[in-house]
């Protein structure tokens, strides 16, 4: 890629220099290229960023294989006998999601590179607000969009800095740090997504796992507290310890892996893995790509401040992506970063008509298995918001589908508007709850109320039905329904 013409050649000015290359900055790269503009990427690791590289797809594919070993093992249907289920071979796993995430890459980039748009390996800083540095090239740009996503956040824990230890950069494409044997047996400090999917797949794989949760349970911020307890009740009867209230006091390395000293409420315990992997959150990457030579700086979390167009104090800089964090309501998340790349190319290059990110309906999932999905607020959000709220949660059990494939486990949470009856959140967990969300996320786009869903025909028997089974509990006992759900 370094042969590129617009980065080894003697133009170095650009319409748009963009400090990123993962899924916020191809956006970008995208439209600007749409708009007959050119464009410069940079990046410090693999083409492509964290998503394609080292979270979304290697994860996604590594999760299925898990899947397809723990069902093999423990089939739901008496009449299938599991004869001993699957045999893994860790390394050659890691081997095909490489080759699935190389090929995926290939393809991706191979029709972007070169013409009008460029892309410069090496580590970037600003030199001034309209100049990068990249290696011993200078880039200098009309407009400048920050997009260099964000890693996995580290706490201070003592001892740490001296033990070996995983995140979810483990599942990195062709680097150092992937993680290309299968522990034994596996310490997680952290109780959110990355830890449930990572934690719940290296156990099927067939490593001991222990999650280190810090609050009550999991998922204990941000989440309807139901999901955490539903996937918690999974985990205990897969055999992964869950421990929580749990505060890590130190680590340190021994002869055959890592000792940790954790709190939990007045106890103390010492707990012993093969190895540990921090999985507590991530940070934007701000703090090592000179910001201050841009006249810009970060907030009290790291995010580079922006307004509801993504521009920065400085006019001709935006900002999108994970590097913006939670503000106007947005979410580290790859479709979050890709829709901000196209607006914020939109604006910075168009001038005209400017847009705004809107951030109210964005659907989610967490892909355990069973799946979590959640869009909207939660009804600790809805009530402080000033609503009236009703709500109401049902078991898993009383959706059709799940009692044909034999897989009740999880809920389905339906909040909204007392008043209005506009649905303004809900949360699942579920087979194939990543997928169904996509009917609430696109109805509440639409400001759908509790009726709506319950009009709304339904494919019969699907997972998707708990919507509207969900909706009908507003005015009749779900219970008694007919088998279709009228």
């Amino acid at each position: 890629m370094e042969n590129n013409p617009l980065v080894t050649g003697e133009k170095g000015r650009f319409d748009l220099v963009i400090l990123g290359s993962g899924s916020t900055a191809f956006a970008a790269a995208l439209a600007a290229q749409a708009m007959g503009k050119t464009a410069v990427m940079t990046e410090s690791r693999a083409i492509g960023g964290t998503c394609v590289n080292r979270g979304c797809l290697p994860s996604k594919n590594l999760i299925e294989a898990a899947k397809l070993v723990f069902e093999s093992r423990s089939p739901r249907y008496p009449g299938l006998t599991a004869n001993g289920g699957l045999k893994v071979d860790f390394a050659a796993l890691v081997a095909q999601k490489d080759e699935v995430i190389r090929a995926y890459r290939d393809k991706k980039y191979d029709g972007l590179i070169g013409g009008q748009i460029g892309i410069a390996e090496g580590h970037v800083r600003f030199v001034d607000p309209h100049t990068v540095r990249v290696g011993d090239k200078r880039f200098t740009g009309d407009r400048i969009l920050i997009a260099t996503g964000s890693r996995p956040a580290i706490p201070e824990i003592p001892g740490l800095a001296d033990v070996p230890y995983l995140t979810s950069d483990l599942l990195s494409h062709a680097e150092d740090g992937e993680l290309r044997e299968l522990p034994g047996s596996l310490l997680i400090v952290g109780g959110g997504y990355i830890a449930l999917e990572l934690g719940q797949m290296f156990a099927r794989f067939g490593s001991r796992v222990t999650i280190l949760a810090r609050g009550k349970q999991l998922l204990a911020r941000g989440y309807e507290p139901q999901l955490g307890r539903a996937i918690g009740q999974v985990f205990e009867q897969e055999g992964i310890s869950v421990i929580p209230n749990a505060t890590v006091a130190d680590v340190r390395q021994t002869h055959d892996g890592v000792l940790a000293r954790v709190r939990v409420g007045e106890e103390e315990r010492a707990l012993r893995a093969e190895r540990l992997m921090v999985a507590a959150g991530r940070r934007p990457n701000t703090d090592d790509i000179g910001l201050d030579a841009a006249g810009l700086s970060v907030n009290g979390s790291g995010e580079v401040e922006v307004d509801a167009t993504l521009r920065t104090r400085a006019p001709h800089i935006f900002a999108a992506g994970d590097v913006i964090g939670t503000l106007h309501e947005s979410q580290m998340a790859t479709p979050v970063g890709a829709r901000q790349g196209g607006i914020a190319a939109h604006n910075a290059l168009n001038g005209n008509d400017l847009r705004a990110f809107d951030g109210r309906v964005i659907p989610r999932a967490i892909f355990t298995d069973p799946q979590i999905g959640i869009v909207g607020m939660t009804e600790a959000e809805v009530i402080q918001a000033g609503h009236r709220c009703w709500c109401t949660t049902l078991p898993m059990e009383i959706v059709p589908r799940a009692g044909a494939i034999r897989d009740t486990r999880g809920l389905i949470k339906m909040v909204a508007d007392a008043d209005s009856n506009e649905v303004l959140g809900i949360a699942m967990v579920g087979a194939n709850a990543a997928e169904v969300i996509h009917e609430a996320a696109m109805a509440m786009r639409f400001r759908a109320k509790i009726e709506d869903f319950v009009d709304l025909l339904h494919v019969y028997p699907t997972m998707a039905e708990a919507l509207k089974i969900a909706a009908i509990a507003r005015t009749k006992d779900p219970w008694k329904l007919s088998c279709c759900a009228e």
